[in-house]
C-alpha cells in the first residue's frame, strides 16, 4: 500500500512539470457554477517562472467552491492544469465543535454524476473521516489541517484523485492558501497561494488589417460579451464570421519590483508566437480597464460593482 501511495503522489507531481495555460477564457473549473467562488494561483506560478531559480515550480491549480443548498455543505472542484489535466470534486461538510473549533470533513462521490449544488444530495457522497481537517475560524480567518498519517492510510483506496485532496486550508479575505495531498512530494512547506477571481466583461473591436491596418480602414470586427477572469483569464478575439483573428486578450494580477507594485494587467497577445504586443496597467482595485492601439480597441468593466451615485 505504501508503494502505491508513493507512485500516486509522484505521478501527480511529475505531471505538474508540464504545466500549460488553461484553454478556457476564464480559467474557471470545469463543472463549476457561474456563481461559484473561483480561486486561482496564477500569480504564484508566474512568479516561480520569472524567478527561474531551478526549484520545482508550483502547479497551476484552480479551486472553485459552490455553496450547496444545505447550509453546512459546499462542493469543491479542484483542477490541476498539467498534461493530462487532473480534476476532482469533493463535498465538504463544515461543523462547529463544542470547544469552538471547526471541523471540515471531505466526502467523495458515490455516483458518477452527483447532483449539482442547487440540488445537493448528501446520500450521493461518502465521508473521508480520516482526512477531516480540524482548525479555527476567527475574525474571518479560517485555518484547518488534517492528520496526515490517518489520511495516508486511506489515500490509496481513493485513487488518483487523492492527489487533489486538501490537507491544509487557510482562507482569509481574497486568499485561499491550500496544501493538497500531492504537495507533500514538493516539500514540507509546499502549497498553492490562490486568489479570488474577479470577473470582467466588455467588448473589443479589431480592424481587419491587424496591426498594419490603414488609419482610414473601416473594416471593424466587434467582439461583444467578452468575459475574462482577473487571474490569468484569456479570451480569443474573432472576426465577424466567428473565425479566429489570431489575437487574444489576457487579464492578470501581477506584482512587480520585488513585490512593491501590484497591478491589473490587460495584454493583447499574438496567438501564433505567444508574445505580448501591447499592454495596459491599472491598480488591482480598478473597476474598469481598456486599451486603444488604433487597430484594436478594448473596454472591460468589473462585474458586480455598483457605482456610487454622484452627489
Amino acid at each position: 500500500m505504501k508503494r502505491l501511495l508513493v507512485v500516486l503522489v509522484a505521478s501527480s507531481i511529475l505531471s505538474c512539470h508540464d504545466v500549460r495555460r488553461a484553454d478556457t477564457a476564464t480559467h474557471a473549473t470545469a463543472g463549476a457554477s457561474p456563481v461559484a467562488d473561483v480561486f486561482d494561483n496564477h500569480e504564484q506560478v508566474w512568479r516561480a517562472q520569472e524567478a527561474a531559480s531551478g526549484t520545482v515550480a508550483p502547479p497551476h491549480v484552480v479551486v472553485s467552491i459552490e455553496s450547496a443548498k444545505d447550509a453546512d455543505w459546499s462542493i469543491w472542484h479542484v483542477r490541476l492544469d498539467a498534461n493530462p489535466v487532473l480534476e476532482a470534486a469533493w463535498a465538504m461538510r463544515r461543523t462547529a465543535q463544542s470547544d469552538g473549533t471547526v471541523l471540515l470533513i471531505p466526502h467523495r462521490a458515490l455516483v458518477a454524476a452527483p447532483a449539482a449544488a442547487a440540488a445537493f444530495d448528501s446520500q450521493q457522497w461518502t465521508a473521508l473521516d480520516a482526512c477531516a481537517l480540524h482548525g479555527t475560524n476567527s475574525g474571518g480567518h479560517l485555518h484547518a489541517s488534517a492528520d496526515i498519517a490517518a489520511c495516508t492510510a486511506i489515500a490509496p483506496g481513493i485513487g488518483a484523485t487523492a492527489a487533489l485532496l486538501p490537507i491544509s486550508i487557510e482562507h482569509e479575505g481574497e486568499w485561499l492558501r491550500v496544501r493538497l495531498y500531492a504537495d507533500q512530494a514538493r516539500g514540507a512547506d509546499a502549497r498553492e497561494d490562490a486568489r479570488l477571481v474577479r470577473w470582467f466583461g466588455g467588448w473589443a473591436a479589431v480592424n481587419g488589417g491587424g496591426p498594419k491596418a490603414d488609419a482610414t480602414s473601416r473594416d471593424w470586427h466587434m467582439n461583444r460579451e467578452l468575459r475574462l477572469g482577473s487571474e490569468g483569464g484569456r479570451a480569443p478575439l474573432k472576426w465577424r464570421d466567428g473565425s479566429a483573428s489570431g489575437y487574444s486578450l489576457a487579464l492578470e494580477r501581477l506584482t512587480y519590483r520585488d513585490g512593491d507594485v501590484p497591478v491589473l494587467k490587460l495584454s493583447v497577445v499574438d496567438d501564433a508566437s505567444g508574445s505580448t504586443l501591447a499592454y495596459a496597467w491599472a491598480n488591482p482595485e480598478a473597476t474598469r480597464i481598456g486599451i486603444n492601439l488604433g487597430w484594436v480597441q478594448v473596454g472591460l468593466e468589473r462585474e458586480g460593482v455598483v457605482e456610487a451615485a454622484s452627489k
